[in-house]
């Protein structure tokens, strides 16, 4: 089995929510399992006010979780059309993997929640595409094929997945987010197993 990482930072529970549905889409792949983590919160203290493992939910992500995995999905909430410090903190920690190169050439693609439909969701796909694209990964959307991206009156972007809360409970996920996030994690599966056989 091959592993692709699903690393995700949720404040209260639609962006894991997405996580999660995409790990089906990922573990639907004949040969893939998903991998799910998270990150830390970041605090202005200078200290470290977090336990070194979470009281529940996935492990925090490690570096060599990264370099472990055939392929990455990367989450967020949307924040002013960014993603979260947290993750972006993260993200900045892992010069020594580019400098070796370590996450080029695999597969990658990013989802997002807010908690309105035009609270920035494109944006923040984006600037979790950038590091991604920097990387050297290969960043994979949703295409119109996938009939959800063109009926969808809350989430979903060919950028990523992702979800709109509006006035329901953050992880009550529609019926076209779902198929959206699954259908992206089975399409970086199905990628990264194509990639790991040379193609075939």
């Amino acid at each position: 089995m091959a592993d692709i990482l699903v690393l995700y930072y949720s404040r209260h529970g639609a962006t894991e929510a997405l996580a999660r549905e995409i790990c089906r889409g990922v573990d639907a792949v004949d040969g893939m399992a998903s991998r799910l983590r998270t990150v830390p919160l970041v605090s202005a203290a200078t200290e470290a006010t977090e336990p070194q493992v979470p009281n529940d939910g996935p492990p925090y992500v490690e570096n060599r979780d990264l370099e472990e995995c055939s392929g990455l999905l990367l989450g967020s909430p949307t924040h002013f059309g960014n993603m979260a410090a947290p993750l972006k903190y993260f993200l900045d920690g892992t010069t020594g993997l580019w400098l070796k190169g370590a996450l080029a050439g695999k597969p990658a693609a990013a989802f997002t929640s807010t908690s309105s439909l035009h609270g920035g969701q494109e944006t923040t796909l984006m600037s979790m595409a950038l590091p991604l694209l920097h990387h050297g990964m290969l960043f994979v959307g949703v295409p119109y094929t996938e009939e959800a991206l063109s009926r969808t009156k809350t989430g979903g972007t060919p950028y990523g997945a992702s979800h709109a809360s509006w006035s329901r409970p953050n992880d009550s996920l529609s019926d076209d987010e779902i198929a959206l996030a699954r259908s992206l994690g089975g399409r970086v599966a199905d990628i990264a197993r194509r990639l790991d056989r040379g193609g075939a």
